[in-house]
């Protein structure tokens, strides 16, 4: 059974930077996608970031592209989230999440199978 453990999260202010951590286990990174989602109080969990096994594939979403990058250490069996220029409405529990799929990570809730509990992340301004 894999599981995964996201870590990183606290307070930061406004401008500052937090990198997450996805460890999984139980079985390699190998082979899965992995990505990042959030979710704000009262909204919906939203897709921030992906990557493919090899790395070969990544994709941040438009809200955070430029100020986050996702990367991975298959060796680890970590995948990370280095969070820049961190914003108020960057708020939220974060979320990492795998999937057996060796293509272009997916950037919908339905195309990952494994998820973590989450860690909190806070932008005080």
């Amino acid at each position: 059974q894999v599981q995964l453990v996201e870590s990183g999260g606290g307070l930061v202010q406004a401008g500052g930077s937090l990198r997450l951590s996805c460890a999984a286990s139980g079985r390699t990174f190998s082979l899965y996608a992995t990505g990042w989602f959030r979710q704000a109080p009262g909204k919906e969990r939203e897709f921030v970031a992906g990557i493919s096994w090899s790395g070969a594939h990544t994709y941040v979403a438009d809200s955070v592209k430029g100020r986050f990058t996702i990367s991975s250490d298959n060796g680890a069996n970590t995948v990370y989230l280095q969070m820049n220029s961190l914003k108020s409405e960057d708020t939220a529990l974060y979320y990492c999440a795998t999937n057996p799929w060796n293509g272009v990570p997916p950037t919908t809730i339905g195309g990952y199978d494994t998820w973590g509990q989450g860690t909190q992340v806070t932008v005080s301004s």
